[in-house]
């Protein structure tokens, strides 16, 4: 039986030096921030305080007194007494807050999807022009910074029955006279088209703003890969758009449900109270009978009625918007 020899070492070699203990590498307790760390804070606190305050006294305050003045029957002598929600219970037992509801509803759903669709098509438009797009963007802009009151009596005007321009122009078609304000099933449609006209400025920059974000390879890959123009748009612009398109349908939604200026300088709730919307009716118990405590009521109804709207709305479009 053989036996292994040992293999020989070099007499030179050094001894295998033994590991030398390692500390553990000690970080920044939880919870403490370094002193930089807490200057920064500090400045940003500074910088952001202001509109805090702001934000207190002119929102989050008003707020707060609104849903204590919905518990009592406050009026305008000043006297109120605690009721609790004895003003939610008349509320849902009054048939005139359904209607101003349903006038809402109805309106928002003509006015969102037109004033989205107009803004979205002009925003494509501009995008693709190239000469006088600042003119043209400027020009789109201007009603939007028109006032509310101004831009309704020149609808009004237009909309008349006698001397208005859109019945002239009908007439020269040979077409009889029509009472857009007069009616009450064109009275919606035609208030929500000229507050389209009114406020579709704001969404289309919006709107241009994304599509001037899009990357420019994505859409030439697409061009390369023999994609049609509306494939382009349905399949890479659209989707990019999607964060915008969600911003700019809650914002609409919330301004719809909003609706008092228009309707009240147009037809003042008519005809027959066609068009009395849910602010006309909060504005009317405030102001006109004094039952602030009612109107308040109104006015928290409506705050998480356009609540739950945005969060359906960011449920049903806006969760993969991040």
């Amino acid at each position: 039986m053989s036996k292994v020899e040992p293999r020989a070492t070099a007499p030179d070699a050094p001894p295998a030096a033994a590991p030398l203990p390692v500390s553990p590498v000690r970080g920044p307790r939880r919870g403490r921030l370094s002193p930089a760390r807490r200057r920064e804070a500090l400045a940003g606190l500074a910088f952001v305080a202001p509109m805090l305050v702001l934000f207190t006294v002119f929102r989050f305050g008003p707020t707060l007194g609104a849903a204590f003045l919905s518990l009592t029957d406050y009026r305008i002598n000043g006297d109120w007494t605690f009721i609790g929600t004895a003003n939610y219970t008349r509320l849902i037992a009054d048939d005139l807050f359904w209607d101003s509801l349903t006038v809402t509803a109805v309106y928002t759903a003509l006015y969102v999807p037109m004033t989205v669709l107009l803004a979205l098509g002009t925003a494509v438009l501009l995008h693709r022009t190239l000469w006088l797009r600042g003119f043209f963007r400027g020009l789109f802009f201007l009603p939007y910074v028109t006032s509310v009151v101004l831009a309704a009596v020149i609808w009004k005007w237009i909309y008349e029955v006698q001397d208005g321009l859109l019945n002239s122009a009908l007439g020269g078609l040979g077409l009889g006279p029509v009472d857009f304000l007069g009616s009450e099933h064109l009275v919606l449609p035609s208030i929500a088209a000229a507050s389209a006209w009114k406020g579709f400025g704001y969404s289309m920059l919006i709107l241009l703003a994304g599509l001037q974000s899009v990357p420019r390879e994505i859409t030439e890959a697409a061009v390369i890969d023999g994609a049609t123009a509306w494939q382009r748009f349905r399949w890479v612009t659209l989707p990019m758009l999607r964060p915008v398109l969600f911003f700019v349908l809650v914002i609409e939604a919330i301004q719809a449900f909003q609706v008092f200026d228009a309707m009240y300088v147009m037809t003042a709730g008519g005809p027959v109270r066609a068009s009395y919307s849910l602010v006309y009716f909060l504005y009317d118990s405030g102001f006109k009978f004094f039952d602030f405590g009612y109107a308040s009521a109104v006015g928290l109804v409506l705050f998480l009625i356009v609540l739950v709207f945005s969060l359906i709305q960011r449920r049903l479009i806006g969760r993969e918007t991040d």
